[in-house]
Parts: structure tokens; sequence; C-alpha cells
């Protein structure tokens, strides 16, 4: 980069870093290890981002015995914090033009924990308010921080998309598999195994904040103009309508496949580890989907590859043996993980520039996530209406097609056409 786009362009959080390495050290060996610390911490705050909810459905079985909730009421709280994923996504951006974005991370860090701890406090109200509050932390730095990884990252920005992807699974996977031997270790306690995961949360947010205190040093970044039209366009729609479908997928798994394994005769524990098994195998997938599908200009066969391969592990653990049920927990991997990864690449893809990319990934994930919750609700809505879980697996089908056609449609290569103020 020469220097008079150096100097045009907005000074990073990732430039800070660097500029502390050539004043500390004149060796340039030393740069890449300070630029990591930046990715680190991004990692790190990634991996509690799926936590609050993932962890809920390998206990809900015991949720609802000890809380005395009908299969409807469990599908509130696994709706809940979905639902706030994709309303707290309209306040991010005026979030982080009032604070910044690093400060608004790290506050909303404070949140997540809070709301974390918070589920193992005064019984199903305490849960619920719980989960809320950790939705509301979840949402604003979902919104936030793949744009910052766009903006720190400008050279890495797939690579770096796939990283911040795994971290994401791996969080989910680790709460999906540990939260029933927490459990056990907390002498059967349910609420205390919940309110665990707001410890990690709480030190993602102490390591965070130093790095949210540099971001205030340099020059004032100038204000961005806004997008007009992206509301209006056909494929920013599509774009969105593949995100929150994938995404209510992602969420009926969350919530209610353990419960489902349980009720086919897998033990808790095992029922947890199939949903972690599944969620581990989506850390490669995120991190190979882009990778492979942007070989291509088009993304479309990508996205009915990965949303079949969705399809084929879902109606396995529906209806395949149990004995086969390692085969469709890789198959639901490889397909989730790819989709998520997938859909976010898209978002950049479909875009011209980075700040169009700003606004596309806020209205997807906003629109996409409220969408979503959806999902984890109408599974306990049929599933309380049917007394069984045939019309479930009829649902997941269902999401899954039309999620396709709209990851097809997405996927071409072409771009939005939003419009932008004169003045």
């Amino acid at each position: 980069m020469n220097r008079v786009a150096a100097e045009d362009r907005k000074p990073t959080l990732a430039d800070d870093l660097l500029i502390d390495a050539e004043d500390t050290s004149a060796s340039e060996t030393k740069l890449p290890s300070r630029a990591l610390l930046l990715g680190a911490a991004l990692m790190l705050v990634a991996l509690n981002l799926r936590p609050a909810l993932s962890s809920l459905g390998p206990i809900l079985p015991e949720v609802i015995r000890d809380t005395g909730v009908s299969a409807f009421g469990a599908s509130i709280l696994t709706t809940a914090p979905v639902l706030c994923l994709g309303l707290s996504g309209f306040l991010a951006p005026r979030l982080a033009r009032r604070f910044g974005t690093e400060r608004a991370i790290a506050l909303f860090l404070l949140v997540l924990a809070a709301g974390t701890a918070l589920r193992g406090v005064a019984g199903f109200p305490g849960l619920l308010t719980g989960s809320i509050v950790a939705g509301l932390g979840i949402g604003v730095i979902g919104v936030l921080l793949p744009g910052l990884v766009k903006r720190d990252f400008p050279a890495h920005a797939s690579l770096m998309t796939g990283v911040y992807t795994m971290a994401l699974c791996a969080g989910a996977a680790g709460a999906a598999g540990l939260t029933v031997p927490l459990q056990a270790a907390f002498d059967g306690s349910w609420a205390a195994a919940l309110a665990a995961w707001g410890l990690p949360a709480l030190v993602a947010a102490l390591v965070w904040f130093p790095l949210a205190d540099r971001s205030g040093r340099g020059s004032a970044r100038p204000p961005t103009l806004p997008v007009f039209g992206l509301w209006r366009d056909p494929l920013a729609w599509q774009v969105t309508f593949y995100m929150g479908l994938q995404s209510a997928v992602a969420y009926m798994v969350f919530g209610w496949l353990a419960p489902i394994l349980r009720d086919r005769g897998l033990d808790p524990v095992m029922a947890g580890f199939v949903v972690s098994c599944s969620i581990m195998v989506q850390i490669p997938a995120a991190l190979a989907a882009p990778l492979l599908a942007t070989r291509r200009p088009s993304q479309s066969l990508a996205a009915a590859v990965l949303m079949g391969s969705t399809l084929a592990g879902v109606l396995g653990f529906f209806h395949a043996p149990l004995g086969s049920v390692w085969i469709w927990a890789v198959l639901l991997g490889i397909g989730q993980g790819g989709n998520f990864a997938l859909a976010l690449t898209i978002i950049v893809l479909r875009s011209k520039d980075s700040h169009v990319a700003a606004y596309l990934s806020g209205m997807a994930q906003s629109v996409g996530y409220t969408l979503a919750a959806c999902g984890p609700l109408g599974v306990g809505l049929l599933h309380d209406w049917s007394g069984g879980w045939q019309s479930v697996g009829l649902l997941f089908a269902g999401v899954c097609l039309v999620a396709a056609a709209f990851g097809i449609a997405a996927g071409r290569d072409r771009h939005v056409l939003p419009s932008r103020p004169t003045s």
C-alpha cells in the first residue's frame, strides 16, 4: 500500500498494535506476533457467542421436568435469545457510532456474561430473563465482529471469516458436549451448569477491554454515508433469507436435537456428545467452504450441496437406526458449518465494497436471525400439537429445502445495487 492510500484509510485497532510494535522494536519479525494479538482476542470473543444458545438443549428435559413448563414454554426459552439476536442487530450500528466498535463489543461482552450467569437464578423467570439478556449481547457483538474482521484484516478477510466461524462452532460444540458433565459436577444442578458458561464470557471481556482502550487513540474516524435502496433490492433479500433459514435449522438443532435423540433412546450424555460431535465437524467445514466456494464466480452449487448435506443429516437423525447416528452427525456438521460460513462469505461477495457489505451484513443478520427465531418456536408448537416428532421432521425438511432455493439464488455472480445520497 502506498503512502497516500495509507493516509486515506481509516486507522484501525490493528494499526495501533503494529505501531506499538514499530515503537518497541526495529525487528520486522515481531510485527506478525503483535497483529496476532488482535486476531486471538477476536477468536476468544467468538468462542463465547454460542454457548448460551447450545448449552440448554442437552439438559432441556430436566429443565422441563423441574420447572413444569410445557414443550411450548420450553420453545420460548430456545426462541427468545435467537429473536433478540435479530432485534439487537438493528441497534448495533447505532451503538458502534456512539461508543466505537471496540468499546461496544467490550460493553456487551459484560452484558453477555451477566445474562448467561442469570440463567442459574430464580428458576424459570431467571432462565428466561437471562436468556434474553444473553441474546441481546450476542446479537450486538455478532453484527459488529464480522465488520471488525473485514476492517482490520482486509487482505485476509476470507481466511479470517473462516477462522471466526470455526471459533463460533468450537464454542457451540464445547457447550453442547460439556453441559451435562458440568451438571453432574454440580450435584445435578442444571442451573449451575448453565450459569457456569458466563465465566468464559467474563474472561473474554477482561481480555478485550485493554484492546478497546487502544481504539480511542489517534485521529477521529470520519462518519460514513448511509446506504439507501438495499431493502428494495431482490438480491439483498435472497441473501437475507438464505442467512435466516440456514440459521433457523442451526437453532432448531441447538435447542431440540438432543431431546429428540433422548426420546429415541440415547442417554443424556451420549445425546449431548452427538450434538457436540456434529458441531465439531462444522469447524473444518466452516474453514474449507469459503475457500472452495470462491474458486467459482457463482456459489449456487455450493449452497445446494451444503444444504443437501444438512437435509440428509437431519433425516438420518429422525429415521435411521441409532447405530448409524455418527454418520448423520458428520453430514449435518458438514452442511451446517459450510452453510454458515458460506452465508457470511456471500454477504461479502454480493457487495461491491466493504461499506455496502457492512450494511448488507446488518440487514441479513438482523432480519435473518429474527426469522431464525421462528424455527425453535415452530418445533415446540408442533411437538405440543402432535405429541411426537414426525411433524417436526417435516418442518426440518421444509426449512432446508426453502433455504436451498434462496441459497441458489443468493449465490449467483452479481451484486446488490443500493444507492447512496449525493450529499
